[in-house]
């Protein structure tokens, strides 16, 4: 699942390339939208709530979209051959006289009045690369159920969103936070948020757009640990239909651990080691 870095930069090229043009070009791909024609009308902006996409346009109309998993928007000039999926993945198509944006595998797409936004964003917590970032609420927020695990009430967009799987399993390694600590025994809360965070913050600043580089236990199950030699474990972490994929170091990240974690030899799941079947985000 794209973290939110992701879906901010996305949300910056799309902003770069339709606000403020008039668009020419209108194509909803899902039946329940199949009839909706949007040319005619200039885009206002595009903007990042989460994980969450917000298409603005003139006449009150948002169009809001949520990658998930595997979802993607390209942006093509005009004419030119489209890459990124075969044509029955491509779920939506918006374009003007100089770019085409288009929406593969789009497992979100709805249309909705621009003043009922917080009907689908309206249940996010603070959005750790927003302008209403405010890490009291965050934290008051994590507090609020603190016999939880910390690994997952950090994947929890109810209570901070943007946070994905990558960065809150780097930053737990580094502040030596076992991901099944409850949330009241972790020893500074905030300095952990506030370490996710920058970790997300610095990879969205990156010129080239890529995600953290250096990694001592995403993905790196099996093999030994960079600081202590221990070989990095993965389970899945969180309630049934919500999990996810989940590394850590046991010498590195001391205290609570699932029962039967796999300790060599196991492979992600499919896409990239995420699990979720559902997502709260």
């Amino acid at each position: 699942m794209p973290e939110g870095d992701t879906v901010w930069l996305a949300a910056r090229r799309l902003d770069d390339a339709l606000a403020g043009r008039v668009l020419t070009v209108s194509d909803f791909r899902v039946p329940q939208l199949a009839t909706v024609d949007l040319t005619g009308r200039r885009v206002l902006a595009v903007v990042a709530r989460g994980k969450h996409l917000l298409t603005r346009v003139e006449g009150g109309l948002t169009v809001h979209t949520h990658f998930r998993m595997d979802g993607a928007f390209r942006l093509f000039r005009p004419g030119t051959p489209w890459r990124g999926g075969p044509a029955w993945q491509v779920r939506l198509v918006l374009g003007n006289e100089e770019w085409t944006a288009v929406g593969f595998r789009l497992p979100v797409l709805e249309l909705l009045p621009t003043e009922r936004e917080t009907d689908v964003v309206g249940h996010l917590g603070p959005d750790v690369l927003g302008p209403d970032w405010d890490l009291a609420t965050a934290i008051s927020n994590l507090r609020a159920a603190p016999n939880r695990e910390v690994g997952s009430a950090l994947l929890d967009q109810r209570n901070l969103a943007g946070l994905g799987n990558l960065y809150r399993i780097e930053a737990l390694y580094l502040r030596g936070v076992s991901p099944w600590t409850p949330v009241a025994d972790v020893a500074d809360l905030e300095a952990l948020v506030r370490l996710a965070r920058r970790l997300i913050l610095s990879s969205r600043d990156r010129a080239d757009g890529r995600q953290l580089l250096e990694r001592h236990v995403f993905e790196r199950q099996g093999r030994p640990c960079r600081r202590c030699g221990r070989i990095i474990r993965v389970a899945e972490q969180g309630d049934p239909g919500f999990a996810r994929v989940t590394y850590w170091c046991a010498g590195c990240q001391p205290g609570p651990a699932p029962v039967g974690s796999v300790r060599r030899g196991s492979t992600p799941s499919p896409g990239g080691g995420r699990a979720a079947a559902r997502y709260r985000g």
